[in-house]
């Protein structure tokens, strides 16, 4: 999955992806110069980051 795919999936900006990915709070593998985000580690993620209420 590339950024775009991920800002879509949660519902942000591109930006706020590439933020995420410079202060490394996200999941990520680069390939070359290509930032990918594996689909399962981001579900897991995402699971980690809900807050009880």
């Amino acid at each position: 999955m590339d950024i775009d795919a991920l800002a879509v999936r949660l519902a942000t900006t591109t930006r706020h992806v590439r933020r995420l990915v410079a202060e490394k709070r996200v999941p990520y593998v680069k390939v070359g110069h290509f930032v990918r985000f594996d689909p399962c580690d981001i579900a897991v993620w995402i699971e980690a980051q809900k807050v009880d209420g």
